[in-house]
């Protein structure tokens, strides 16, 4: 069932965990459906958080779709060549988002792993560059309401992790002492998580 509103309408910190086992799915242009399972996230809790986009209130055109409310798609690009998915969380205004880390590929895994060519299952989706890669996700993408849209949404079909792994987030030391919130979230034991 697809997620609606009032769902995304929390903190980044709780949408963080409550992502997790949640179900990204994609219709590419040519019409094919591929999905995966969210298995790592990391919060990003707007102005006070060093690390976000939004630090200070800083309102680029990157970053105006933070602002909007929650249940939108914030796709950037990092290095100058891997797309991340992130998904905008809170109250209009408050700009919050949640990046996706990882998934297990779902519809269309055969596809996703001749595509990545990758020699190691969990090298499909394990990591924010290879999951969009994976799931065919592109700046195209960036601004997508997730309640509406017919190109990307998250679907719940009832599934709950059994145990959650909280940690710090991955790359962000420049982000002082918000380097150190442990508002990194992973699926225990799951194979397609970009570092344990």
């Amino acid at each position: 069932m697809r997620i609606q509103r009032e769902f995304y309408l929390k903190d980044a910190v709780t949408l963080g965990r409550e992502l997790l086992g949640k179900i990204i799915v994609k219709k590419r242009e040519d019409g094919r459906i591929f999905s995966g399972r969210i298995t790592e996230t990391e919060a990003y809790m707007g102005t006070e958080d060093k690390a976000s986009h939004s630090y200070g209130g800083r309102k680029t055109k990157r970053t105006e779709i933070m602002y909007k409310e929650g249940g939108h798609s914030y796709v950037f690009l990092i290095y100058g060549m891997y797309e991340c998915f992130n998904v905008t969380v809170a109250s209009e205004g408050n700009p919050q988002a949640v990046l996706i880390r990882g998934i297990e590929p779902l519809e269309n895994k055969e596809i996703m792993a001749c595509e990545r060519k990758v020699k190691k299952e969990k090298d499909i989706s394990n990591g924010p560059g290879k999951l969009t890669r994976a799931l065919g996700i592109t700046r195209e993408d960036n601004g997508e309401d997730l309640v509406t849209s017919n190109k990307i949404w998250l679907e719940d079909d009832g599934y709950t992790p059994k145990s959650i792994v909280e940690t710090v987030r991955i790359g962000i030391d420049y982000a002082e002492e918000y380097a150190l919130k442990p508002w990194r979230f992973y699926i225990k034991d799951n194979i397609f998580v970009s570092k344990k």
